[in-house]
């Protein structure tokens, strides 16, 4: 199962790393962040916008290994939208590394012999007779549709016009609803889950819109589409309207 542990597999040679990108931009970035570390921890030089620029632009940042650069990249993405939640950073950086492996996506756990490509079908499979597996399904279901959703809105635009295919809204209300139902589940609590999958099912469209952020800036970003204005004006609309 997927749980948000991508912090503790940071390494010290990933501090150090962290800590000579931020010093690339001069003394008083580097002595601030060196404080930031040994006054507050490892999490406020994870939040140095300094480190985001080192990873980005420097041939350096090249250097990063996978945990630091998806954690930094989804961090800050999130904590533009105002999500300052470090777990839910961490859980949705886990999603990216996991399913950015191998076939992961269409799998409710590593080793499952079952395949899904559809949320149909995932919603389908949430109701068999095992628990266990339920619960797995359950939050594969929410984990699935953060993964489509998130990374890869131009390719449902692009089903929604040629095939007929699901809305982000679909994707956004089967997501919600997979966290909510795993929120709920008794193996939530005993897992220690519970917390984390109730936040992810509320703040799902937040989280949806910063990995949006991060396809559209870093996998693709020489694509410009209408669909793909209008999905960014509504999303900045939307969340002007919240606030």
């Amino acid at each position: 199962m997927i749980v948000a542990n991508v912090r503790s597999q940071l390494t010290r040679e990933d501090v150090a790393l962290a800590l000579a990108l931020v010093a690339q931009h001069g003394t008083e970035a580097r002595d601030q962040s060196e404080t930031a570390l040994r006054e507050q921890g490892l999490d406020a030089l994870l939040d140095d916008p300094h480190l985001l620029a080192g990873l980005l632009e420097t041939p350096r940042g090249a250097h990063a290994s996978l945990p630091l650069f998806a954690y930094v990249l989804v961090r800050q993405a999130l904590v533009q939208d105002g999500e300052r939640d470090r777990v839910l950073a961490d859980y949705a950086a886990a999603i990216l590394l996991h399913f950015g492996l191998r076939d992961r996506a269409h799998r409710v756990a590593e080793h499952d012999d079952e395949t899904f490509d559809t949320l149909a079908g995932l919603v389908a499979a949430a109701e068999g007779p095992d628990p266990r597996r339920n619960f797995l399904v359950m939050a594969h279901l929410g984990n699935y549709a953060l993964w489509l959703s998130g990374m890869f809105p131009d390719h449902i635009a692009f089903r929604r016009h040629r095939r007929g295919g699901p809305d982000l809204d679909y994707f956004e209300q089967l997501g919600r609803r997979g966290f909510t139902m795993a929120a709920e589940h008794r193996l939530a609590n005993e897992y220690g889950l519970g917390l984390l999958f109730g936040r992810a099912a509320e703040r799902f469209p937040v989280m949806r819109v910063a990995l949006n952020r991060i396809s559209d800036e870093l996998l693709f970003p020489d694509r410009h589409t209408p669909d793909r204005l209008m999905r960014q004006v509504r999303d900045e609309s939307r969340w002007r309207h919240a606030d």
